[in-house]
Formats: C-alpha cells, structure tokens, sequence
C-alpha cells in the first residue's frame, strides 16, 4: 500500500516538472513560424524513437523463437521492424521525455 503511495507521488512529480519544462518550449523559439516549429518536434521525436529503439533491441535479442512458426532470416527482420514500429510509438505518445529536451534545444540553435 505504501509503495503505492509513493509511485503516485513521485509520478505527480514527474508530471509537474514535465508541464514545466514544456511550458518553457512555449518562450522558445517565438520568432519561428509554426512549420518550423513542427518540423524541430518532428526530428525531435525521431531522435527519441531511435534511441528508444536502441534501448528496446537487446531485450528482443533475448527472446527465442518458436521453431513451428518463428525463426530464420525473416524473423530478424520481422523483429527489428517491430522494434522500430514500437518504439516510434512510444515516442509519438510522450515517450520518455527526451523529445522535449531534444525540441527545446533544436528551438534553441534556430535562435541563434
């Protein structure tokens, strides 16, 4: 029950300090025009979703294969597309916050 507690607090502090710094893109990069904008979020989630995907392929290397349906080349390729596929996903959907930090900088460097 404890456990629980705390999980909920720490997730409402991490969704705090997410608002935050998302409130803080909004100052970024006033003087570029929104397809700009849209363009740096784009790259921004991309990076993401290859660094995701980087994080994600030693754990599908770990599983095996069902040798009546699964197995050979095709399987590798099955996997790593997979792999992509997923973890653009998770990316498009909040991710791990790295997209933000990515897009703030990216915002950033147009600035200058």
């Amino acid at each position: 029950m404890q456990a629980q507690m705390i999980n909920t607090a720490q997730s409402s502090a991490i969704e705090a300090q997410l608002a935050a710094a998302r409130e803080g893109i909004g100052k970024v990069g006033s003087n570029l025009t929104e397809a700009q904008k849209a363009k740096a979020r784009e790259a921004a989630e991309e990076f993401e979703a290859i660094f995701i995907a980087q994080m994600l392929n030693p754990m599908f290397e770990t599983v095996e294969t069902d040798s009546l349906m699964g197995g050979g080349p095709a399987e590798g390729v099955y996997r790593s597309m997979m792999v992509q596929e997923a973890s653009k996903s998770i990316a498009s959907k909040g991710g791990i916050g790295i997209a933000d930090n990515v897009y703030r900088e990216l915002l950033k460097m147009q600035e200058v």
